[in-house]
């Protein structure tokens, strides 16, 4: 089985600046502006993953412990601080809603700007407009500025774009949690189609039926570390057993 997801020992720091009082903010200036007003957090502890062509993978753990972080690193949205994140094949996915979506052009324009930052060309888009556009159900609302969209059209757009890459690694957050319930259904039989057709899945879902449905493995974070990587079914028992 040959690598798509390689990660290799990446950690990942976050600065969280918190609100000090007056009085506070000036006895640190008086000190000469020792110390620090802000705190870091380590999401990610020296974290290793490989994922083999055609697996299924779900990303478990509590919320804090590192599961989205680590997925926008394979999508490459974030950088780590250091280590390394390498993927093969054309990725794409729904890590946040309307990522790549510009608030002023229409749902039209948006389809071929998107498209183009996923890795598709002109030719490739016009051949799956249609398609594109009828799988989101916002026909009538196309060539309406995507700010005026609710998150649901949004969503609906943004999936059904990104699956029309026909992308060999395939990445979801939570984000599915935002449609109605009919097209979240549609987005789960496409997810469950891109599976059977051997692309790899990178699933980060609370919804542990969904995840047990779709995928095989599971990788378990806890405090931005890996404890455990294996069957989906223990994973979930596992995580099930922290809650």
């Amino acid at each position: 089985m040959t690598t798509a997801i390689e990660v290799k020992n990446i950690n990942k720091q976050f600065v969280l600046r918190h609100t000090r009082s007056i009085k506070e903010a000036i006895v640190w200036l008086l000190k000469g502006r020792k110390g620090d007003l802000s705190e870091k957090f380590h999401a990610l502890h020296n974290v290793s993953l490989e994922v083999g062509t055609g697996e299924a993978v779900a990303l478990l753990g509590l919320n804090g412990s590192g599961k989205s972080t680590l997925l926008k690193h394979i999508s490459g949205v974030l950088v780590p601080d250091d280590g390394t994140v390498r993927t093969r094949g054309r990725v794409a996915g729904l890590i946040e809603v309307g990522a790549g979506f510009h608030p002023d052009l229409s749902g039209r324009d948006n389809v071929y700007l998107n498209g183009a930052i996923l890795g598709m060309s002109e030719a490739d888009i016009d051949e799956r407009f249609a398609s594109i556009i009828e799988f989101a159900e916002i026909e009538k609302f196309i060539d309406t500025e995507v700010k005026f969209y609710s998150s649901g059209m949004y969503l609906r757009l943004a999936f059904s774009v990104a699956v029309h890459t026909n992308p060999e690694v395939f990445l979801v957050d939570e984000i599915l949690a935002v449609g109605d319930e009919p097209f979240q259904r549609k987005c789960i039989d496409k997810i469950q189609q891109l599976a059977a057709e051997g692309k790899t899945l990178v699933v980060v879902s609370h919804d542990l039926d969904l995840v047990s449905r779709i995928c095989d493995r599971g990788v378990l974070l806890e405090h931005g570390n890996i404890i455990f990587d294996g069957p989906i079914s223990e994973g979930i028992a596992l995580l099930r057993g922290h809650v």
